[in-house]
Parts: C-alpha cells; sequence; structure tokens
C-alpha cells in the first residue's frame, strides 16, 4: 500500500474503528475480490481487525474500502480517506468498475471522444468528483466546468470521467457527444458545428432510415438552432463534451439547454451561459507516486528502479502531467537522457521539450505562451511583473498594490481574471487571499523576461522604498512578512549591492526583522548573500552573523528582548557592539537604561549555533546523513527538524504522547525513527511530515533509543528498552512486527548502536554489561562485563552503562559506565583504556567524545589527551553527535538548547571560572573582586587578576574584602578561615564544618563567620580572638548587622534553616532575642535602612516585617505562591520588595503592608520561570525609583509602575548575587558556569 494511503489509515484509525460496521464492509470487500472467505472469518466483524489485516494489503483493498464506505452511507469516514485514495493501473482500474465495457468503448467512439492515451496512470480523486458533478446532470441540463493550467490534464480527466457504465447508462442514455474547439474564430467555430451536426445526423440516420440528411447550417445562429434540435430531439438526455474552450462568445453558440462538460484554462467562462454550473479544479500537478508510475511506463521500468534524476524531473516540474508525458516519450526514443533533460528542465529551456504526443502545441513555451496572450496588453505587462516572484511563495494583494501602485480593489480585480485564466493560483485558505504561480509558469517568465530580470527587481525595490520610506511595515501581516523575507532577495537579484550592505549591517534592521521573524530568516540571509556582502566587508558581515548565531534562543523569547542590549554582550571591536553602544548612549540621553558588559574582552564563544527547539528538556538531537539538517526530541512530545546553518524550522510534528526519548535519521535521511515513553516507536516521512509505520504493541516499557543502519544495503532499525527481558528488537520498516528479538539482558537496555558495517549491533543495559550482537543471527556474538572493571565498588552500588559507540574504523568500542569511560581496543581480549573524566557520552562517526554533564569536552582517545573544553550548556547534556565530516559538533540539553560546535575552533580555554560566592570592594571608581575559582584557589582582580592564591586543600565556600585594610577573608569547607597576607596564610581555627558566609564589619578589625555547625564567631582576626555565638539548630547561612540608632552599639542579626532569628550582643556573645518567626527555614532578612525595621523571608511562602524596639511581628506579607527568597528594603524605608522561586517579585508598603505592584513578565518564558530562575538578590537605586533584581538573568524595574526597564542576559544562569555601587552606576557577579560580569550604566 502507498505510504500516503497508510499514513492517512493510521491517522484516521480510531476513528473508523468507533463508528463502522464491519460485516456490512466486507461484503463488497469479498465481491471487488480483494478480501476471502478466510479472512473474513478470521476476522469475526471485528473493525479492529479489519483494520489490522487492510494495512497488510495494497492498493486495491484501500480504494476498495472507501468505496464499501460510500456505498454503505458512511460518508464523513470516506472523506477522510479520501485526499489519500492511491492510484491504480488501468488494469486495476477495470476492476472496480464496467469502464472496459463494449458498450462503453462503442459509445465513446461513436461520439469522437478520445481513447486513452498509451501511457495513462489514473487520478481517482479528481475523477471521483468530475463524476459526482456529471450525476447531478442527470435530471436537468447544466454545466460542468474542468478547469486547470496549461498541461495539467483536463482533456484527459473528462475523458477518463464518462468512461464509466452505470454514469453513461443512468445520466447520459442519449450518448457522449466530443468537441475540441481551441483558439476559434467565428468561421472555425461554425466548421466545427456543421460538423458535429453532420456526425449527430448521421448517427441519427443509421438508427432511424427514414429520417433524412439536412444541408450544412449557413451561420453560427442557424448552427446554433441545429444543434439544439438535435440535442434536445433526436438526443435527449446526452452529454456535450467541449474540449479547451478559450472565449466566451464561442461558448455562448452552445447555450442550448443541453447537459455540457466543458475544459478550459478560465473558470470564469461558464457565467455568461444560463443553467445550472457547477465546477471542479484540477490540481496542477500529480502524486509524485503517479508521476513516477507515467515515467516508468514510458521506458518500460518499475517506478522503484527509475534512477535518481526522474524524480528530480518530477520536483522540478511540479509533477505537471504535460511535461512529465512529453520528457517520457522523448525518453522512450533516448532512455539515457535523464540528466540531459532534467538540466533541460532546470535551465528552462522549454524549447527542447518539443511534440511527442497529442498535445496541441508543438513545444511546452508555446503551450504557456498561448495563455498569457489572450491577455489584454494591460495585463500583459502587469502580469510579466510577477517574474520577480520566487517559487514556492504566496503573496497578498497588498504586496502587488505596492509594486503595481494601484489601490488593493484595483489589483485584486486584476488578480481574479489572472486566476480565472489559469494563470494564477489562489490559496484560499488564508485570509486575505494569497497568490501564487506555478513553477513552470514562473520559469516560463523568467525565460521570457530574462534580460529584463534586473530592472524588474529595481523596480520592486523601488516601489517599495517610495511606499515605506518612513521605515519598514511592522504589522505582521503577510504583506509585512513578504517584505522582511524577500526584500534583500529582491536588492540581490537587482545587483543594488549599496542598498543591500546598507540593509544588513543595520542592527535596526536585525532587531525589526528578528522580531517579526526570528532569527533563523535573518541567518539564512548572511549565509546566502555572503558572496556579496564580503565584498563589501566580510568582517562585519561575520559580526552580525554570530550575533545572531548565539543569540537567536533569546531572540526567540517573549517578551521580545532589548536588541541593543543584546548587542552591548558583543567584543568591542564587532560593528554590532559599536552601533548598539552609540544607540545606547543616544538612548540614555533620553532616559533609557543600558548596560555595558567591560570586562567581556577575555571571553569567546565556541559555540557556532544556539538554537531552542523545544520547550523543555532536549533528549535526544542528530544530524542528517548529509550534515543539512537536524531533529531533536525531547520533553515537549514534539519532534522537530530544522537547518543545521541556521535553526530555521522544517518540520515539527506532535510525535507522541509522552515524552520522546530519541529520533534518528534513515541512511537517506528520508525517514526518521522516533522513540518514547509512550511505549511506541514511530517511522516518519521527512519531506512530507506523515506517519509511516508504527510499532505499538511489542514493548512493554518505555523505548529509551533507536537507530537505523548506517547502510542503505538493507535498512532496519533497532530500539532498545525498559522491558525485563525481550528488550532489544530489530525491525524491517516493511513489516508490521519486530524481525529478531535479542535475548541476554536481563535488565533495561539503555541504548544500541550499529557497527560501521552494520555486521554487529552493541547494546548498553542496566545490568553492568555491554553485549555485541551478530544482526543477520540476532545471536550474541560477545558480552563484556563492564561492572568487573569497577571491582572496588560493585559491592556497595549497581554499575550502569549508559552507551556505547564504534570507532570509525569499527576495531574499537567505547562505552561510558558511572564516572568513566572505557575504550575497548580488543573485543576478543577485552584489552582496555580509561579515560580520566567523569560521565561521558560519545558520537559513533569519529574516535573522540564528549561529557555527559553541562560542560562539554573533546578526547583524543588515542592519546588520552582532553583537546577541548566547550562550555555554554546551563544543565544536563543528553546527546551529542559528530557531523558526516567530523567537522560540526552538535549537543542537546536539559537546558532547552541544541548547540552547534565548530570541533576545529574549539580548544581548552585558558580564562578562569569563578566560583559565585563572591565579595567586591567599589573604591572611587575601582573594583576589586574576590572570588574562588575552579581550582580552589583565591583570586583578587579588577579586571585582570591581581593576586591568586594556591590551591587550597579544602574548597574554598565564601570570601570577604574589608574596605578599610584591604584584607581578605576566605571561608572553606573544612571549618577553618584563610587571611591571605603576602605569600603567607594566616589560619582561624574554630569551625567544626563548613564556613557559609563571612563578612569584615566597616571598621574592619572584626571579620563574622557563620557555618554549617550552627555557630556563628566574631574574630579579632589580627589577635586570633574569637567569640562564639551559640543557639540557632540548624546551618546558618548569613546574618546582618544591626544598628537601630547611630549612637547606639551594633548587634548581630542571624537567621537559619531552623526558622528562627536570633539577635546577639556580639562583644560578650549573649544571645539578646530568640525569635520563632517561620514555619519554615528563614531564607533571607534585610534590616531598614533606619534600623527600625527588619524583614524576613521564608520557605512558608510568608514574608514578615519586624520592628526591633519591640521585637514583634508588624506586618505578615502574603501572596506569594513559592518560596520567599530574597528581600529589601527602599532607601527611604517606605517599600519592601520580596522575591520568590517562582521568579515572582512583589513591592509591599512598608507603613501598612499593602500590595503596591507585581513585577512580572506578561507571561513565563521558555526556562518556565517569570525571571529564569529563583528571585536571589534585590537592590534599590538611591532614589528608590529603580529595583534591581537576579535570578536567571539580571532585571531592572520601574519601582512606580512594577515594568521592566532592561534585562541583561549572561552566558550561564543561576546568579546568587550582584554587589552593586553606591551609585546605583556598577554592578559585578558571577553566573554558574564562573564567568565574571562587570556592568556599567551607560552614560
Amino acid at each position: 500500500m502507498e505510504e500516503g494511503a497508510r499514513s492517512c489509515l493510521l491517522q484516521s484509525r480510531s476513528s473508523l474503528e468507533q463508528d463502522i460496521r464491519a460485516s456490512y464492509l466486507m461484503d463488497h470487500m469479498i465481491s471487488d475480490g480483494v478480501l476471502t472467505g478466510d479472512e473474513e472469518d478470521r476476522i469475526r466483524k471485528q473493525a479492529a481487525a479489519l483494520l489490522e489485516l487492510l494495512l497488510r494489503k495494497d492498493n486495491q483493498a484501500y480504494i476498495s474500502f472507501y468505496n464499501a464506505l460510500v456505498r454503505e452511507s458512511y460518508g464523513d469516514l470516506a472523506s477522510l480517506l479520501h485526499n489519500s485514495l492511491p492510484l491504480v493501473s488501468p488494469e486495476a482500474e477495470k476492476s472496480f468498475s464496467d469502464g472496459g465495457t463494449r458498450y462503453v468503448q462503442a459509445v465513446l467512439s461513436e461520439g469522437g471522444v478520445p481513447q486513452r492515451p498509451v501511457v495513462f496512470v489514473s487520478r481517482p480523486a479528481l475523477m471521483n468528483r468530475v463524476r459526482e458533478k456529471l450525476y447531478r446532470l442527470q435530471k436537468e441540463p447544466g454545466w460542468v466546468t474542468v478547469f486547470g493550467m496549461a498541461g495539467s490534464g483536463k482533456s484527459v480527466l473528462a475523458a477518463e470521467a464518462v468512461r464509466d457504465h452505470a454514469l453513461i447508462t443512468e445520466c447520459f442514455p442519449g450518448g457522449v457527444h466530443w468537441l475540441s474547439i481551441g483558439q476559434l474564430d467565428r468561421s472555425d467555430l461554425l466548421v466545427r458545428i456543421q460538423s458535429l451536426c453532420f456526425r449527430l445526423e448521421q448517427q441519427s440516420q443509421e438508427k432511424d432510415p427514414s429520417s433524412s440528411l439536412h444541408r450544412p447550417p449557413g451561420s453560427l445562429e442557424e448552427a446554433k438552432e441545429r444543434l439544439r434540435f438535435l440535442m434536445l430531439r433526436r438526443y435527449p438526455r446526452s452529454l456535450l463534451i467541449l474540449d479547451d474552450i478559450w472565449d466566451s462568445s464561442v461558448l455562448k453558440a452552445f447555450d442550448i439547454q443541453c447537459r455540457v462538460l466543458l475544459t478550459t484554462r478560465d473558470r470564469s467562462l461558464a457565467e455568461c451561459v444560463s443553467g445550472p454550473k457547477s465546477e471542479v479544479a484540477v490540481e496542477s500537478g500529480l502524486e509524485e507516486g503517479q508521476a513516477l508510475e507515467i515515467l516508468a511506463l514510458y521506458v518500460n521500468r518499475k517506478p522503484q528502479r527509475l534512477p535518481e534524476q526522474a524524480r528530480s524531473i518530477v520536483r522540478e516540474c511540479k509533477g505537471s502531467p504535460l511535461v512529465v508525458s512529453l520528457i517520457g516519450a522523448l525518453l522512450r526514443e533516448f532512455p539515457d537522457r535523464w540528466a540531459y533533460y532534467l538540466h533541460t528542465l532546470q535551465q528552462k529551456k522549454f524549447k527542447r521539450i518539443r511534440k511527442s504526443s497529442s498535445y496541441d502545441y508543438d513545444a511546452l513555451d508555446q503551450a504557456m505562451a498561448a495563455s498569457i496572450q489572450v491577455l489584454s496588453k494591460e495585463h500583459r505587462e502587469l502580469y510579466i511583473d510577477l517574474t520577480v516572484l520566487e517559487k514556492d511563495v504566496k503573496v497578498p494583494a497588498k504586496v502587488l498594490s505596492v509594486l503595481w501602485d494601484l489601490e488593493p480593489e484595483e489589483v485584486e480585480d486584476v488578480l481574479q481574471d489572472f486566476v480565472n485564466k489559469s494563470l494564477l493560483f489562489r490559496d484560499c485558505h488564508h485570509r486575505p487571499y494569497l497568490y501564487y504561480l506555478h513553477d513552470l509558469q514562473l520559469d516560463f517568465l523568467a525565460e521570457m523576461n530574462r534580460s529584463g530580470l534586473e530592472s524588474l527587481h529595481t523596480k520592486v525595490v523601488r516601489q517599495y522604498q517610495q511606499r515605506y520610506s518612513q521605515g519598514p511595515p511592522t504589522s505582521g501581516d503577510e504583506e509585512c512578512l513578504y517584505w522582511f523575507r524577500f526584500l534583500t532577495y529582491h536588492m540581490a537579484k537587482a545587483n543594488l549591492t549599496q542598498e543591500l550592505y546598507s540593509l544588513m549591517f543595520s542592527l535596526d534592521w536585525v532587531r525589526t526583522k528578528a522580531q517579526i521573524m526570528g532569527p533563523a530568516h535573518l541567518i539564512n540571509d548572511y549565509l546566502e548573500y555572503s558572496t556579496i556582502l564580503d565584498k563589501e566587508n566580510s568582517e562585519v558581515r561575520g559580526h552580525f552573523q554570530e550575533f545572531l548565531s548565539l543569540n537567536g534562543h533569546q531572540l526567540e523569547q517573549r517578551p521580545f528582548p532589548d536588541v541593543v542590549q543584546l548587542a552591548l554582550s558583543q567584543p568591542d571591536s564587532s560593528e554590532v557592539y559599536r552601533q548598539a553602544l552609540l544607540q545606547a548612549q543616544e538612548r540614555a540621553t533620553r532616559g533609557g537604561l543600558y548596560l555595558d558588559w567591560v570586562n567581556k574582552s577575555s571571553l569567546k564563544s565556541l559555540s557556532r549555533l544556539v538554537v531552542q527547539p523545544h520547550q523543555g528538556s532536549i533528549y535526544s538531537a542528530c544530524f542528517s546523513h548529509d550534515g543539512t539538517k537536524i531533529a531533536s526530541c525531547g520533553s515537549s512530545k514534539t519532534l522537530r527538524v530544522f537547518k543545521s546553518t541556521s535553526g530555521e524550522k522544517l518540520l515539527e510534528i506532535q510525535a507522541h504522547d509522552d515524552e520522546v526519548l530519541c529520533c534518528a535519521f534513515s541512511p537517506d535521511d528520508r525517514l526518521l525513527a522516533t522513540c518514547s515513553s509512550d511505549r511506541k516507536v514511530k517511522v516518519w516521512n521527512v519531506e512530507r511530515g506523515t506517519l509511516m509505520r508504527m510499532f505499538e504493541d511489542e514493548h512493554e516499557e518505555q523505548v529509551n533509543h533507536c537507530q537505523f543502519t548506517n547502510t542503505r544495503r538493507r535498512l532496519l532499525l533497532a530500539t532498545c528498552s525498559n522491558d525485563k527481558f525481550m528488550n532489544t528488537k530489530l525491525w524491517n520498516i516493511n513489516k508490521p512486527s519486530s524481525q529478531n528479538t535479542m535475548f541476554g539482558h536481563l535488565e533495561p537496555v539503555n541504548h544500541c548502536c550499529f557497527s560501521p558495517d552494520d555486521a554487529y549491533l552493541s547494546t548498553s543495559s542496566s545490568d553492568g554489561t555491554l553485549k555485541l550482537w551478530e544482526v543477520s543471527s540476532a545471536n550474541e556474538w560477545k558480552s563484556i562485563d563492564v561492572a568487573d572493571m569497577f571491582s572496588e565498588q560493585r559491592e556497595q552500588t549497581e554499575v550502569m552503562v549508559k552507551c556505547s559507540t564504534w570507532s570509525a574504523g569499527g576495531r574499537t568500542i567505547i562505552c561510558a559506565a558511572r564516572n568513566a569511560v572505557f575504550v575497548i581496543f580488543d573485543t576478543n581480549q577485552c584489552v582496555w583504556h580509561l579515560l580520566p573524566y567523569p560521565d561521558q557520552r560519545y558520537t559513533h562517526t569519529q574516535p573522540d567524545m564528549t561529557s555527559y554533564v553541562s560542560s562539554l569536552q573533546l578526547w583524543d582517545i588515542e592519546t588520552s589527551k582532553k583537546m577541548a573544553d566547550c562550555s555554554g550548556h546551563l544543565s544536563w547534556v543528553h546527546g551529542v553527535q559528530f557531523s558526516p565530516d567530523g567537522s560540526l559538533l552538535l549537543s542537546c540539553s536539559d537546558d532547552q538548547t541544541v548547540r552547534v560546535w565548530e570541533t576545529n575552533k574549539v580548544h581548552t580555554s585558558s580564562a578562569v571560572c569563578l566560583k559565585r560566592d563572591s565579595d567586591v570592594l567599589f573604591n572611587n571608581g575601582d573594583i576589586t573582586v574576590v572570588a574562588a575559582d575552579n581550582r580552589n584557589r583565591l583570586n583578587g582582580r579588577t579586571g585582570a587578576v591581581m593576586f591568586q592564591s594556591e590551591n587550597q586543600e579544602s574548597r574554598i565556600c565564601c570570601t570577604a574584602i574589608c574596605s578599610q585594610t584591604s584584607a581578605v577573608g576566605l571561608g572553606r569547607e573544612d571549618g577553618t578561615i584563610q587571611m591571605p597576607s603576602g605569600t603567607s596564610l594566616a589560619t582561624l581555627q574554630g569551625h567544626t564544618r563548613a564556613v557559609l558566609h563571612c563578612q569584615f564589619t566597616p571598621e574592619g578589625h572584626t571579620l563574622i563567620t557563620s557555618s554549617e555547625d550552627t555557630t556563628i564567631r566574631v574574630w579579632r582576626w589580627r589577635t586570633g580572638e574569637c567569640v562564639v555565638l551559640e543557639g540557632h539548630k540548624e546551618q546558618v547561612r548569613c546574618f546582618s548587622l544591626l544598628t537601630t540608632t547611630p549612637s547606639s552599639e551594633t548587634h548581630l542579626l542571624s537567621w537559619s534553616f531552623d526558622g528562627t532569628i536570633k539577635v546577639w550582643d556580639m562583644s560578650s556573645g549573649e544571645r539578646l532575642q530568640d525569635l520563632v518567626c517561620h514555619q519554615g527555614a528563614v531564607l533571607a532578612c534585610d534590616v531598614s535602612p533606619d534600623g527600625q525595621l527588619f524583614a524576613t523571608t521564608s520557605a512558608d511562602k510568608t514574608a514578615k516585617v519586624w520592628s526591633s524596639a519591640s521585637w514583634e511581628c508588624v506586618r505578615l506579607l502574603n501572596g506569594h505562591q513559592d518560596c520567599v527568597r530574597s528581600c529589601r528594603f527602599s532607601w527611604d524605608g517606605r517599600r519592601l520588595a520580596t522575591g520568590d522561586d517562582n521568579g515572582e517579585i512583589r513591592l509591599w508598603n512598608v507603613k501598612d503592608g499593602t500590595l503596591l505592584k507585581i513585577c512580572s513578565r506578561d507571561n513565563k518564558d521558555a526556562m518556565d520561570s517569570l525571571h529564569g530562575g529563583w528571585v536571589t538578590d534585590l537592590h534599590f537605586s538611591p532614589d528608590n525609583t529603580v529595583l534591581l533584581s537576579t535570578g536567571g538573568y539580571i532585571k531592572w524595574w520601574n519601582v512606580e509602575k512594577g515594568e521592566a526597564l532592561q534585562t541583561f542576559y549572561p552566558t550561564g544562569a543561576n546568579l546568587k548575587r550582584i554587589h552593586v555601587s553606591p551609585d546605583f552606576s556598577t554592578f559585578v557577579t558571577i553566573d554558574n558556569i564562573g564567568i565574571l560580569y562587570i556592568l556599567k550604566k551607560v552614560e
């Protein structure tokens, strides 16, 4: 059965099973010969069993089932299958109708109906539509118009429609009479009608010898009356077929109240005659399978044995019946000219495709020209302007209104004329209507106007510039989309290089187009026109392309980000940054807020492209074998295919009912397999996006992985699952059940992989083994107990083999288990080598590997040396793959992105990765940052590294810098505090567990530390004296100094996961207050500027305001829907800001506790949070008009309106704390991948 028919049955299966009575349908199908009595007994009247059997049968069974639905009044269900009716051969067609009876042949022969072409393929859906209209003529005269463009097969279709015994006997017992018209003048028309009248009279005399022949009519009026008499008196209930009508005046000669079927290119012709009318539109092209069958019949081959050029010919002409037939006839004479005729089509040399059939024109170009010549001169000039359109592009009338400088209503009238004459097609599924040309029409126009193409495109650009002189359209409608998509195309074709440079090297154009169309189209433009742009400045073109490629996932966000702010993160040498800085400076004079990342020069992104194809984790991504496409899938239950160069979406399918765990291309890239937690395996047609095959009954648990064979010799699909025993299967996709099942693993199989020559399949299992299977026999060839390689740890935890892959030569297998990677050089003796990095995952096309955590690493397996660090992902990396040529590396992650890396450009970065626990000192414009790095060294820097300690024996947990003495303190995991001094370290010992926070007092003599050991220590750090504050029952993560009046002593306020706040006398260590504040952990606390109040927030989703005089709660603030993680008083003490783990920020009136504003985005972003993560820190500006917040990114808010003023997107995420200069002009923070950000307001 054809792929389209099978897919339609699968998609309609549930509706059919619910509604049909199988017994009613099987009688018809048995009489058609597609079901046997034994099959009827096995089905036992069950609809599901009938459909299962039907899926295993051929096209004839599908058509028989469809006809049975129609006969049994299941019209609504038949309509589901109608558009996918498969083609059948003439012999098969006869088995379902009486089209081949002698009676029908006699009637049609007498009426002059052309015989079926020697090479013929049925178009059942269209033919049934015509017959349906003809049946309406059974009771009364009328008109049926069959219309379509030149060469669409109208005449063959009309002749085939009446080749039906039931139709003739029931509707047209008087006969069927065919008259070919064409482009005629009045004298020629008279001759044609005279000939028809003579033929009718002669046939009448043969039946009734008493009737006599009349002299030929002498005028058209007399001929019309003679024909009327014959059709009404001697041939009542007969059908007159008028083939190829061009002119309404010709048609009026046949307005004689009879039954007429006419074929034409102009659908409006029938408006000039009287009587009921109906019409059938003939699609301009055959289905690919039908067109290939025609070519196969001409050259006497099976369709599947045709060369690849056959498919290309069909695609090039969009299945035009005329072109396919002409080329097929030529190939019958010259069967080795496939490439020649394909080249002829591609080069638009239509004159070389000359007459080899009974068609009326000597060459294809003459057939096209004839249609255009019937237009008025004015309309012909307008039609020529359509030469500038791109293939397969539909345009609204408003675009042509700009081009022609006409009112939209006038344009629509012109277009209606073109549509009526089949010179243009209209898509009525859109409002307003969209219009398009067939490829052949467009090719003909391009060939006819080859010398004037440049001036035609120039006209388009000039008309656009005149209409939109004040700026591009931003309405987002179809007209707006057209200009953003194709303005650059018209400029390039018009050779307007300066206009193209100015447009594409403009940040304004990038911003507007990205907002309306997304970044992928822009990236395509820079790739497509790179040759032109590079003549002006290849470096600038690279700047814009890199900016879009690496920020595309940000530009997909809604609300749309500020492109100027994004561009300020580009290198200072970039033209994108230069333009952004100028715009930011200009906007700052008008009150705009922009941040310049002043220390970014040392960073370089190693990614080539970043795409966010799904909402949710991405579990699998893979290259197509030609490297041009990428497929991805994940928790969103969807499958997406996009361009590997730009990320432009090519296909998106709602693939499964649960998470899609893996996707894989077939060797020829025509198919995609997916597997899912819903236990189903599906195979999709990539080009059409249709379901080809579904395997849903054999796996009983989630299917973890799927992979096609690597070569085309014998296409197999391997799947593995969480099933207990039958967990690895091989499938032939042309069969409904699995071909083989591999038995041996006793636990879930996580991954399977074919060897490069497809002789073996490797499987990786949670039972701790790697097994190799012979594909031909499905027998186990070798089992490698990877768990034995962890002999010392095996008894403590289970060893799960995550994945495996083969080297390109197939001699080496690499597998990952627990925190190790094993390179197995000799499978017979299990000679292996261990690579020194945890949790890796690999590809099978290159002998290199990457890590399974949030950073990727590239290794050389022969030398066991790391080749590159690829940092950028913000969460677990689930899959990696090299492109077929090894030049690119693909990775996908829980952070919802797919990244593409250039393997020859990635490298091990020398940049220091800092920890987020840091301290910053602002001093007269100088900025000093103190933080630990990824090598556990203490770093002090003012942009460049100021000092760097030796590696610490214990992990550094927190740091502090003294504003008075520039002393630095660091707290370690082992509970010690280190005080670097020159080249030596002073050590303060006392804490028994990790030090979580440390802070110097303002005068600098005292260092305060808190710890996991539940204590706080107050150190006279120069002497080592210490006061211990004990009382908390859980770890103390932070504390704050509390001064109620300028003259009073400074007390210490501490909070803990135990839900309490405690107030301490730092000198004596006395606990002054012990407040049980919340039912959950206290997560944050802030003291008002005057010291009279302090606020607490908690995991119990509340915030509270306390009096430092009475130590009582004065305000309870409810409303947050998640843990309240941060809080901050405004400098005037009138407002309190609180932020929660859902990304929401609330502004409260401190005086009465009322809610003033909720600062949040219009909708949730891709990370399922309003702030890209928890709101971890808050700061008010000194004038209390701006609020700063950190989370997944940094935001500045208008306090009065609660609206976002600006957003800064870091490379990483999960910002923990931000340090703000006293004048609110400089901001310092570190993200979760260790990048330091020093941001300064643009003035």
